[in-house]
Formats: C-alpha cells, structure tokens, sequence
C-alpha cells in the first residue's frame, strides 16, 4: 500500500521527516524517497530501494546534508517516489497513495489528445505518480487538478503536494479510503498517514480530514481549500490489519479495536454453541495477537504465544515478490517454543485468510511438533474479492483467495452465484465451505468472524466502511 508524512514549520524539518516517514516503514516494502525545500538552496530529493535494506538505513546518510523547513516524503509498495515535477502550476514535489486501475486508459488519452510521452519504469508501465501529476497539470490550479485527476482514476487517490512556496497540499481520497491527519507543536504542523507517528514527535492531534477533503498547510496553520464530501468508505483492514497498533482512525484505536474484535468472535462463537476446550489461545505474530489477547479475555482460556515473529532481517512475510519465497519467509520468521506447543491444544486467531498458502505449512509443523489439537481463527470474515480501492488482497485471479477457489471447487460457477451465502457461516453454503477449507488446511475446527461483529468492533456507522473484499458492494 504505502504511507507518507510531510511537516513545515519555523524550524529545520529534517529529523520530523526523516522519523516520521520511517515510523511507516510497516505499510510498504519496495521504495521510499523524500523531498526537502530550503528557500535558498531550493529542492533537495532522495529515492531509494527499500527491498533489501530498511528505510533508516538507506536514508541516514542523506540526512547529513538534507536541511529545509518544508519536506513530504513516503514509504511505497509501489513506484519510486515522491517526484519533483516542473509545469505551468510551477515546480512541485508530490507523492501518492492509492491505486489506478485505468493507468494503460488514462495514458492512452494523453496520447489521442497529442502528448508525446511518458518515462517508462522497466516493466514499460508509467510510474503512477508521474500520471497522476500530468492529470493535475491539465488545470489551472492545483485544487482543480487534483478533484479532476481524482474522478479520472478507477480506484482511489489520496495525495501530498509541496509547492514552491514550501506549503504542503494535502488531499484525501474522495471516498476516504484512506486516512490524512494533521498534528501540530509550537513551530508549525505536520501531515501524516498514521497518527502515532506524529505524537512520537511532540506533535499534538489538530485535525482530521474528510473525504475528499483538500487542506494547505503553511507553518501557521491550515485551511481548507475543498470541503469534505458527505461519503465515506473507509477500509475496515487499517483496523483488522494494516494499522499501527498506536494509531488512531476516525476516533477509533487499532488496538483497542482489535481487542474487541477478539471479544466479540469468542462471544458469538460462545452463543452458536461453544468456544473449543483448548489449553491456550494464540494469535498469529504481529497482528493476530491483540485479536486473539481480546479472544482469549472473553473465553477465560489462558493466552499464550506458541510462535515469536524474529523480526529484525524480514518484518512481513509478503516483502519477497516471489510467493515461494514468501512461503520460505513466512516459515522462517515463526520461531516455535515447543513447550507451548507439545501435547497442547491449541487456538489461533490470524487478522485474515487470505490464500492460505502459508497457514498449511503453520499447521503441519504445530503437529510436527507435538501439537494435540490445532484450531483456527480469522478476525475478519471470507475474503471473496480482490480489493481494487487499495492492495490488501490484490490478486491477478479471484480465485487465488482460498474462499472463491473453495466455492468453485464446490459448486463451479453455479457457486460464484451464491457468494453472500457462503460467507455467512450460519448458512448451509457458508457451512460446507467452512468444512472444506478446515479439511484441506488441517485444522481441527475453523471459524471466521462475520462481517457485523467486525462492524460492531470497529464501532463507526458501518455505511462510512468499505467492505467490498467480503460483499463485492461499492
């Protein structure tokens, strides 16, 4: 996916930015970049890979000779950013977050109206931030540039501009999707995805922008120069998973969130019939854990922690573009504590199935280790369709989510007919799909929470959540 923090103040930013931008490091893996203004040495800017190396590695060097009160920079999943661009609205720096399913269509436009060219990335593609700059540079101000380039994109766009004045433009998706918080401190105001990367840094909580809603930030202050719309789909998954423990969105704490989710799981189970007699509950290292701690706390079954995440060389499974490596990482990072696991039973809660590539090999190795019993829990519901807002559960084919290759494998295309049904556990569909992944992944028993008890933890008006991974509803 990607994050971003930008600052401007009274003050030399550098540090803010530098700390600031790597308090991201969680929510991307591939590039990060950051762009500094000084008023008399101008546009300082840095790119680099973050695929072998972390973020405050590559970049403590530059930060010698970085210097300027104004900067954004950014963590990216994606292309290599932020970028400085030249054009009729001046010399700008800009980076993204979102994605663009239309990037071949909306670059084919340019084309048929007579532009000449785009740099191309070796894949041949446009780096997504390079189009979305053209498609504000098709206004005459940056406010209309960015609501037109925004209801250009399938997909979803939230954005960081620093002109060359030094103030920062900062734009929400229209639909949300996405957060964009601004904290301040006695010198002047910073923007950022995630709130605890602020307050780490003396910032205080100043504002919160609503969808669609563009801000400019100066040293003083900030005004918003478009309203929020009326509209919000935020994603559920910044609480079930993507989030920061320590942050905050729309009022509403991971953390906190994630607790609750567990309690509500163990509570529902409880009233359908039983939670399973188990010696401990466990989540799935990192963020299954506060899942399973609320789990756990509902169901007076003592919490333990069966697997440590060693973390220091691979922080997520995904970071490999290779699955198989992935699958070896994923092994590799789950260091077992075999008195926990021998001759116990044993129930873990993972924020999601998603492939379930890597939990067979998890479970084949709990038996391989003693394990009596192994059941499973996810904190959200089936996933049965690719996100196209964000990357979550991005995949080049519906059906390597476990759940749609499930329903296909039971019923064929009749099947994908009925997708409601089978993520409803209480259903018959929803209960033979059920029993199929529990057979095919080894697990004793599976469950997966519905979509109003993850509602009901997130605690918001479910019409502002965007749900589509699981209903496919706009």
């Amino acid at each position: 996916m990607g994050g971003f923090f930008g600052a401007v103040s009274n003050r030399d930013v550098v540090l803010d930015l530098f700390f600031g931008v790597d308090y991201h490091s969680h929510l991307g893996t591939r590039r990060a970049g950051m762009v500094l203004l000084d008023r008399e040495d101008g546009f300082q800017k840095e790119i680099h890979s973050i695929e072998n190396t972390p973020f405050r590695t590559r970049f403590e060097k530059d930060i010698e000779s970085f210097h300027g009160m104004s900067g954004i920079g950014c963590i990216s999943d994606t292309d290599p950013q932020p970028l400085l661009v030249r054009s009729h609205l001046g010399m700008f720096a800009i980076t993204t977050v979102g994605i663009i399913n239309n990037a071949d269509a909306l670059v084919d436009e340019f084309f048929d109206r007579g532009e000449k060219q785009f740099m191309a990335m070796s894949s041949g593609k446009v780096n997504s931030t390079e189009l979305v700059a053209a498609l504000i540079n098709q206004k005459d101000d940056f406010v209309s540039g960015i609501k037109y380039a925004q209801s250009k994109i399938d997909g979803s766009l939230t954005l960081l501009i620093m002109d060359e004045a030094g103030d920062i433009i900062a734009a929400r998706d229209g639909l949300g999707r996405l957060p964009v918080l601004i904290g301040c401190d006695d010198d002047g105001f910073c923007v950022s995805f995630e709130s605890f990367a602020y307050h780490k840094l003396g910032y205080d909580d100043a504002y919160e922008l609503g969808p669609g809603e563009i801000v400019r930030i100066d040293s003083s202050g900030y005004k918003t120069l478009a309203p929020a719309g009326n509209k919000m789909k935020i994603c559920a998954f910044l609480w079930v998973y993507y989030g920061y423990p320590n942050s905050n969105y729309e009022g509403v704490n991971v953390e906190c969130m994630r607790y609750k989710n567990g309690e509500i799981m163990a509570r529902d189970e409880a009233a359908a019939g039983g939670v399973p007699e188990v010696d401990y509950v466990a989540g799935v290292p990192d963020s299954g854990v506060p899942h399973a701690i609320g789990y756990s706390q509902a169901c007076s079954t003592p919490f333990a922690r069966p697997f440590i995440k060693y973390t220091p060389t691979w922080a997520r499974s995904f970071m490999p573009t290779n699955q198989e490596i992935r699958n070896r990482v994923a092994k590799m990072k789950q260091i077992h504590i075999p008195e926990l696991i021998r001759d116990k039973k044993l129930l873990f809660v993972d924020d999601s199935i998603v492939r379930g590539t890597q939990l067979r090999e998890t479970v084949d190795f709990l038996y391989e280790c003693g394990a009596d019993e192994v059941h499973m829990r996810s904190a959200c519901p089936p996933i049965m369709f690719s996100c196209k807002y964000l990357s979550f559960s991005s995949s080049k084919s519906e059906m390597d989510l476990i759940a749609r290759r499930v329903v296909q494998e039971l019923e064929g295309d009749e099947g994908q007919e009925h997708l409601a049904e089978y993520a409803d556990s209480s259903t018959e569909r929803g209960k033979c799909m059920l029993k199929t992944i529990c057979e095919q992944l080894g697990f004793d028993s599976l469950g997966y929470q519905s979509l109003p008890g993850m509602l009901e933890a997130i605690g918001i008006d479910p019409e502002n959540v965007c749900t589509y991974c699981w209903t496919g509803e706009e």
